[in-house]
């Protein structure tokens, strides 16, 4: 009633206005309060300096506290179904932290240590935090709103979340007492970490802390499901929606169907996720469990970063010398393949996830029907399983069962000479899906033959699945290219898979990335040949290899490379994870088809 009758009394033009202003004002507030825990996180303070920061805590909490009142009473009808449980949350609990902030309860109540909890700083802090987030996720959701490129969004974001994980990691609190990481040392494992690729000049067991490895845990998990994912999420679910342009556009990134199921598409890659990761910890946790002379809580934190760095495909690790550490090397067998199928489950990409649920549901559903229904007649689907599943599910099998094989052949009596016959089978199975592209090491890549380096780089290369956590060209890619080669062979016009003709687009797209990709190794090799006089060039190839297709595999190189090596690097991981089209495509005004045709003619090939 209220804000019908503010409505009708106060000009539209006024009251956009206002809205402006006070939107404006709520993000400015939003974005300092963020850096204010930033600065309460990241440094050492004084009784003085931690004074400041609880007044501004106070401040940002009363001021939250009245806009979503004054929101609530005015803008009540106008919150979308989508919203209400999320508004609903956060009203219990601001209202909740206000009713313990002038009500007493004395120490005899059962409701002291609720009442304390209520109001203590962690409290206060996650419950305006969750606010910051949201006010400046709906600032950045109004930004996208406008008719601006896709690709150029995605790059944005991918730089600004290693713009600020660099920040992160150089704070004090991030590394141990006494060390200044340098700033091409904290760019270079931040890009590695945004970019999933586990590469690190450094040793992140001796540098950083809980809090600095916190961060980086973060930042793989930011990276792995991808800045446009997040963003998109908070837009279309918390904050409404975005222009039409840009749910078409994140349509084809997240590989939704139909633009009716984009929520649920985000929903399910959140979903997935997350119960994977969860679930891969608790069996990472059970796996090492009184075995490694850590306290429950190392154990924790220890089984969660790897279940997160594995699914994700990252390849860091808080062990000395990553899962080659003689304390997981032996007698984890069981580890090293929880570890293998979160790669895989994170290598072979969210559509084929939701793919296996969707024909998980349907044969449940038909089963629960036929039990509980009678003359109830199955609707036959002839494609349940779409073609990108059969393309990824079948290249990756192969190429894993090739990997394992042929790494166990080479290195039964080389790298694994010392091993048991259990330890070098798991071991050649967990080599043959790590370059895939998760970059764990659990033996010296430099004990490796040089056959094993040259299959583990063409492994590098390929990758794992389109709008999965890994990297490569994708095994999408390769298998498009491959059938495209064999109907040429064969003299057929056209390219077929699973009894489906692949599209022209398709073959074209595949074509360029891997010409591009082709490309940019060389170049970057050459570069880094030139900046590295000293260092062993096939290395240095593996290197490249390893950092544009977001591996993390080394031999040894990492380290020993330059600060202006490092950056160059960096570039290249920046490069492979967005990938080499998108940046492109973000800079390069993009044309339409015209509406005419040149005459064709045949170039000679052969």
């Amino acid at each position: 009633m209220l804000n019908t009758i503010l409505a009708n009394k106060i000009p539209e033009k006024i009251q956009k206005s206002i809205k402006f202003w006070i939107d404006l004002l709520v993000f400015l507030v939003s974005v300092v309060l963020i850096g204010t825990a930033v600065v309460d996180y990241g440094f050492v303070l004084n009784e003085t300096e931690a004074l400041y920061i609880s007044k501004i805590y106070n401040f940002t909490w009363w001021f939250y506290l009245i806009v979503f009142t004054g929101r609530l009473i005015l803008t009540w009808t106008e919150i979308t179904r989508k919203a209400i449980f999320l508004t609903i949350m956060l009203g219990i609990m601001f209202y909740l932290s206000l009713i313990a902030k002038f009500v007493n309860v004395t120490e005899t109540s059962s409701w002291f240590v609720i009442w304390n909890f209520l109001k203590s700083k962690y409290f206060i802090v996650a419950l305006i935090g969750i606010f910051a987030v949201l006010n400046v996720s709906k600032g950045v959701v109004n930004f996208i709103n406008k008719k601006t490129n896709p690709a150029l969004l995605l790059v944005a974001g991918f730089a600004l979340i290693i713009f600020f994980g660099t920040l992160l990691l150089l704070l004090p609190r991030s590394t141990i007492e006494h060390f200044r990481l340098p700033l091409a040392d904290a760019l270079f494992v931040s890009t590695s970490a945004v970019c999933v690729t586990g590469l690190s000049p450094i040793d992140l067991a001796q540098t950083f802390t809980l809090e600095g490895q916190i961060v980086i845990m973060l930042l793989i998990q930011i990276g792995g499901l991808g800045v446009m994912t997040i963003t998109s999420f908070f837009a279309l679910f918390f904050m409404g929606s975005t222009s039409l342009y840009n749910q078409f556009a994140l349509r084809d990134m997240v590989g939704s169907d139909a633009f009716g199921s984009l929520i649920s598409t985000l929903l399910n890659i959140l979903i997935f996720t997350f119960t994977i990761e969860a679930v891969g910890a608790l069996l990472i946790w059970i796996s090492i469990h009184s075995t490694m002379n850590m306290t429950i809580n190392e154990e924790i934190f220890f089984s969660v970063f790897h279940a997160v760095s594995a699914f994700c495909n990252a390849g860091f690790s808080t062990l000395t010398g990553n899962l080659g550490n003689p304390a997981i090397l032996y007698d984890h067998n069981w580890f090293y393949i929880i570890i293998s199928i979160l790669i895989i489950l994170g290598g072979i990409g969210f559509p084929i996830l939701v793919n296996f649920k969707n024909v998980i549901v349907f044969h449940i559903k038909s089963f629960w029907m036929k039990l509980f229904k009678k003359n109830y007649k199955q609707i036959r689907y002839q494609h349940l399983t779409n073609i990108n599943t059969k393309i990824v599910i079948v290249t990756t099998s192969i190429l894993i069962v090739f990997g394992t094989i042929i790494i166990a052949i080479l290195e039964w009596n080389n790298a694994f000479v010392h091993m048991d016959f259990e330890d070098k089978i798991v071991q050649s199975f967990f080599n043959s899906v790590t370059p895939r592209t998760a970059g764990f090491n659990s033996v010296d890549l430099t004990h490796f033959s040089l056959l094993t380096i040259i299959v583990y780089s063409v492994l590098m290369w390929i990758g794992g699945g389109s709008q999965s956590t890994a990297g490569g060209i994708k095994v999408n890619t390769f298998a498009v290219a491959i059938s495209n080669f064999f109907s040429v062979i064969r003299g057929r016009t056209s390219v077929t898979l699973f009894n489906r003709e692949i599209s022209a687009e398709s073959v074209r797209r595949a074509s360029a990335t891997i010409f591009g990709s082709l490309i940019t190794i060389i170049l970057f090799f050459l570069i880094l040949v030139a900046m590295e006089p000293e260092i062993s060039p096939k290395g240095l190839l593996f290197e490249t290899i390893s950092a544009y297709c977001t591996v993390g595999s080394s031999l040894n190189i990492t380290p020993l490379l330059a600060d202006n090596s490092k950056v160059i690097m960096s570039v290249l991981m920046f490069i492979g994870r967005v990938s080499l089209i998108t940046i492109l495509m973000s800079v390069i005004q993009q044309k339409g088809n015209t509406k005419y045709r040149y005459p064709k003619d045949n170039v000679i090939i052969n």
